[in-house]
């Protein structure tokens, strides 16, 4: 079994940017998680996801130590991979990305990314400072606005300006599969979301995280030609993507990620064809 450009969904980022999101072809995980899986947080055979993520670090032509993979959990934490993160244990840096449901960066050859499988994963690419952040948007993470407060740090941390930055949301649950409880739309509304706008009633509440998000980064900067929208419903395409939904929350998770090249050109992210 070896991964291939079948194996990734790519946005195109910039010449000199990796950028995608894992489809579920191509690993070796089993059941469930089949069968390319490279979260060990869900319940996979960890000798599985060693193997994936092994083939994934040699597809992107990185070292495994520069492969991250934060532990979510629905919050607002972001963390900063830099030179002096790198420079630490394992330990160390499982320890500093628990709990983490945002990465930003600016090293080179560093894959920062986020695991969903049904909630929103957002790439934001600052071209002018040659920076970088993924985020883990749930419904959790998309109340508690994540998106623009890694905007904010990423402003506060690289210069970026929000009317400078391309944003990629990648596949996600779409209105039509989020069914929510009354207490979720109350949440929202609460937090003073325009509900008309995000929010449909059929026999219950639905809600449109995808748009949700997207105005979210409107509203601090981020022109809405800049960002792009995969359009892909999780829940709807359990054929190419996995949805926690519809499979169960021991399944596989989508890896949404972004690699910075060196400043090099390296279209569709210089891979092996």
């Amino acid at each position: 079994m070896r991964i291939n450009q079948d194996t990734f969904l790519f946005y195109d980022v910039d010449e000199t940017v990796t950028a995608f999101s894992t489809r579920r072809h191509g690993g070796v995980s089993k059941g469930l998680y089949e069968s390319f899986n490279v979260n060990h947080y869900c319940g996979d055979d960890p000798k599985d996801v060693l193997t994936n993520r092994l083939m994934l670090c040699d597809y992107l032509r990185i070292p495994m130590d520069r492969l991250v993979i934060p532990h979510q959990t629905h919050h607002t934490e972001v963390r900063l991979i830099d030179e002096s993160f790198l420079k630490q244990d394992t330990a160390v840096r499982q320890q500093l990305l628990e709990g983490v449901d945002a990465v930003i960066t600016r090293e080179k050859d560093v894959c920062i990314g986020v695991s969903t499988a049904d909630c929103i994963p957002i790439i934001l690419y600052d071209k002018e400072h040659y920076a970088c952040g993924v985020v883990h948007a749930g419904w959790r993470g998309t109340v508690a606005r994540i998106v623009q407060h890694t905007l904010k740090v990423m402003n506060e941390t690289f210069a970026t300006d929000p009317a400078k930055v391309k944003a990629v949301i990648g596949p996600g649950i779409s209105l039509q599969a989020f069914e929510v409880g009354q207490e979720v739309y109350d949440a929202f509304a609460d937090a003073a979301f325009s509900m008309e706008k995000i929010a449909r009633k059929y026999e219950k509440w639905h809600l449109d995280l995808p748009l949700c998000n997207r105005l979210q980064m409107m509203d601090v900067g981020v022109p809405d030609n800049q960002i792009h929208d995969a359009a892909i419903c999780t829940y709807h395409h359990t054929e190419d993507f996995f949805s926690a939904r519809r499979m169960g929350i021991h399944s596989g998770r989508i890896f949404t990620a972004i690699v910075l090249r060196n400043g090099q050109s390296s279209p569709h992210c210089g891979l092996d064809p």
